[in-house]
């Protein structure tokens, strides 16, 4: 990697992506279309639904392979966009965003439906509205959820998860005892299958969430393995959930009193789970609506992003806020255009329909651009998954043809709203992007594809060192080359760090395209550590990171690197609430399965230099301690000396032919042979004293830098090294240095599960 490429962390792991999918699908679709779909196919929805899903797994398989092979904000629009050009790009992404803001109406108004009609049967003041009740429900929740947004509120991520399981607990309930129930099915296909075969478009919308995932896979961790495993079960859950509930509900209820029912889920419900469990269904409904309009708009702003990265749309639309750091004009123009779909009153099947119709088109030249792709083999198009050979090319094929298929079935009013999208997408293209676009089709190259190269890297000893503060970056290198240097052997590196956090509601790139301030400020960071590693003669490779939080972001590193230590900064003062030692340093000093250390420098002279103490100690991972404070003293000048200094109590312990001070000086000896440090040239110092704590603290006041190991291995409790060395690194105003080796603590079954579905 280039020392200038700018990179995103990748945040999100297996459970994150299916989730964020999952979210955004079992949403309305589950909840409000049963009624509709019932409607129009009868108890053969189900088998319109089946399809959509088939459809949905043929699209998914493409888009993996597409966001593998080029990562980036935006999915299908990028992809279509860097395969066809800025003039399929325009269409495609002026109709996601349409795509995506008509969802999120049709979201709103489920949500209207079932707070009203649905809770209204419970609660008194929220019964009798009628549909203007329902319109102004809507209206209020999408403009909340505009808000939440806008100000970048950070749980919102946190909670999807927790509705999304909610929800799954809720529709499994639902199907087992509905099922027990023996739902009767009279007449299955009523009104043939073109009717059936247009429900698909109408029911499709249900299935969109999955490119959800295709837009954040700038941020998913093993790409090659999680992104299609993630798109794949966003697809296949729902997708068997829909078939069941289509089959519970026209099963249970007369397919009049479905097709009336604007609450269909609960109504159903009522029949074999009572009036709780019908409460249940429509709370379940509630959070399934809102949450999948949340993440409908936050994906809408992330391919505003991607037009305007591309000159394809302007980009005053995506700047960033300076205080909340947020797209917040992006997030208001598609908050804006939901409301304005709401307030005029668009029917809930037709938001359904265009939604779908507009991915429909989507997904069909998404299939192209995989074959383009293919064959025009670009440089910067190196997918980690790709389709296997005997579904190459059928699944495009496939695809793009069963997209068409159901396009021509959908209702001609549909056609033509759709129609008139994709035309605005082409007038947009000629009358401003053609001039401006920045990428150019690759259909022409498809015809003679090329092979590219692929590079080779080093292994050696590497220690990794995230830098934040200009003030400590120089003495923190220092030390990190200390250690480095005393492993040339292997040829030994530098690995600077540093990540800008960006909040969850703004693109990772997008927050990058527009924080110049900040990422000038990490430019220069780096561009430093470049000109001390000089200085220091060390080998120096820098990591430029945007993430959502930068403790995680460094652990990638740390394991992508191989690194063999970490070295971190910290000022030296304790939070008992959320974090121990910072936000950043706790997930880093607790789980990094490399050496470990700590420093809080202390006086410009003599961080790491100087008189030198190291508290001998028979713990762990004192010899990690005395192996630090050895290679900074063999890195520094004469002047400098090792002190290992041990404390023992008065008390004989039994052996009274065994001095405290004997007892002291075998301690001293055994921590020397176990930190292989005989080649040092150091004194012994052993103190007898009853407080233990205190003498230390008394001691340390005589030296410059004061190296200690950590008391305690296993996860972090109440604190990270032990209650005595962070007494030390907390008040001891001089260099403290506090180190550990590998974290082997076992996992729990919780952290084994999760670390087995982010391998």
């Amino acid at each position: 990697m280039s020392d200038s490429e700018q990179e995103l962390a990748r945040d999100l792991g297996f459970l994150e992506a299916y989730t964020i999918g999952l979210g955004t699908m079992i949403g309305a679709g589950i909840f409000v279309l049963p009624s509709i779909a019932a409607e129009q196919a009868g108890p053969a929805s189900m088998v319109s639904f089946f399809a959509g899903g088939l459809v949905s797994l043929l699209a998914a398989l493409s888009l993996s392979e597409l966001a593998t092979g080029m990562p980036k904000a935006g999915g299908s629009y990028y992809y279509v966009n860097r395969a066809l050009g800025p003039f399929f790009g325009s269409i495609v992404g002026w109709g996601m965003w349409a795509g995506l803001t008509f969802a999120s109406a049709f979201y709103m108004i489920g949500f209207g439906q079932y707070l009203l009609p649905g809770l209204g049967q419970y609660v008194g003041f929220l019964s009798g509205w009628g549909q203007l009740g329902i319109t102004v429900a809507a209206l209020v929740m999408a403009a909340l959820l505009t808000g939440v947004n806008y100000y970048g509120v950070k749980e919102t991520g946190a909670l999807q998860n927790v509705i999304v399981l909610t929800l799954v607990g809720l529709i499994l309930a639902f199907l087992g005892l509905g099922i027990v129930s023996e739902p009767t099915i009279q007449n299955f296909n009523p009104n043939g299958w073109p009717a059936v075969a247009a429900t698909i478009g109408t029911v499709y919308v249900t299935f969109i969430g999955f490119e959800v995932i295709a837009t954040s896979a700038e941020e998913i961790k093993n790409p090659s393995r999680n992104l299609p495993l993630a798109m794949i079960a966003a697809v296949v859950t729902p997708t068997l959930m829909y078939v069941g509930v289509m089959y519970v509900s026209t099963g249970t209820l007369s397919i009049g009193a479905l097709a009336t029912s604007q609450i269909p889920v609960a109504d159903v419900a009522t029949e074999f789970m009572g009036s709780l469990g019908a409460l249940l269904m429509i709370v379940g409904a509630v959070l399934a609506t809102v949450s999948s309009a949340n993440a409908s708009i936050l994906s809408a702003a992330r391919v505003n992003f991607a037009m305007g990265r591309d000159r394809i749309l302007v980009n005053w639309l995506n700047e960033v806020h300076n205080r909340f750091r947020t797209p917040y004009r992006a997030i208001s123009a598609t908050g804006v255009v939901t409301l304005v779909l709401i307030a005029v009153g668009v029917g809930v099947g037709t938001l359904a329909e265009v939604a779908s119709f507009m991915y429909l088109v989507t997904y069909a030249l998404v299939h192209i651009a995989v074959v383009v792709l293919r064959r025009a083999d670009p440089e910067t198009y190196n997918p980690a998954f790709e389709i296997p050979s005997v579904l190459y090319p059928i699944v495009p094929i496939l695809g793009f043809v069963a997209c068409l298929a159901i396009l021509v079935q959908m209702s001609f009013i549909v056609q033509a709203v759709g129609s008139v999208i994709i035309v605005f997408g082409v007038l947009w293209y000629f009358f401003y992007a053609r001039d401006r676009a920045l990428s150019e089709s690759l259909v022409g190259e498809a015809i003679a594809p090329k092979p590219t190269p692929m590079a080779s890297r080093e292994v050696g000893y590497r220690v990794v060192v995230p830098v934040a503060n200009p003030e400590t970056e120089r003495d923190l290198l220092r030390m990190a080359a200390a250690s480095a240097h005393a492993h040339e052997d292997v040829h030994a590196e530098i690995i600077v760090v540093n990540v800008i956090e960006v909040p969850r509601q703004t693109s990772l790139s997008q927050d990058l395209a527009f924080e110049e301030e900040r990422v000038e400020r990490q430019r220069e960071l780096l561009n430093t550590a470049r000109n001390i590693a000089a200085d220091l003669d060390i080998g120096l490779q820098t990591r430029a990171i945007a993430g959502r939080n930068a403790g995680p972001a460094i652990l990638d590193v740390i394991e992508e690197e191989n690194a063999d230590h970490v070295v971190l900064g910290w000022q030296g003062t304790r939070s008992r609430h959320e974090h121990i030692l910072g936000s950043t340093i706790d997930p880093v000093i607790g789980r990094a399965p490399c050496d470990a250390t700590l420093v809080k420098l202390g006086p410009e002279d003599g961080r790491g230099e100087g008189d030198i103490m190291v508290l001998a100690g028979g713990g762990p991972h004192a010899p990690i301690a005395a192996r630090r404070a050895a290679e900074f003293v063999a890195a520094a000048d004469d002047e400098s000396s090792l002190t290992l200094f041990n404390v023992q109590s008065p008390e004989t312990d039994g052996d009274e032919d065994v001095s405290p001070t004997k007892r002291g000086e075998a301690v001293i000896s055994e921590l020397v042979e176990r930190a292989g440090i005989e080649y040092m040239s150091y004194e012994t110092r052993v103190a007898v004293a009853e407080d233990t704590e205190q003498t230390i603290l008394e001691a340390a006041e005589e030296y410059d830098t004061i190296c200690v190991g950590a008391t305690r291995s296993g996860a972090i409790s109440q604190a990270v090294f032990g209650s005595l060395p962070e007494t030390i690194g907390e008040e001891v105003s001089q260099t403290v240095v506090m180190a550990r080796g590998p974290e082997e603590s076992p996992m729990s079954v919780r952290q084994a599960l999760l670390q087995r579905l982010e391998v």
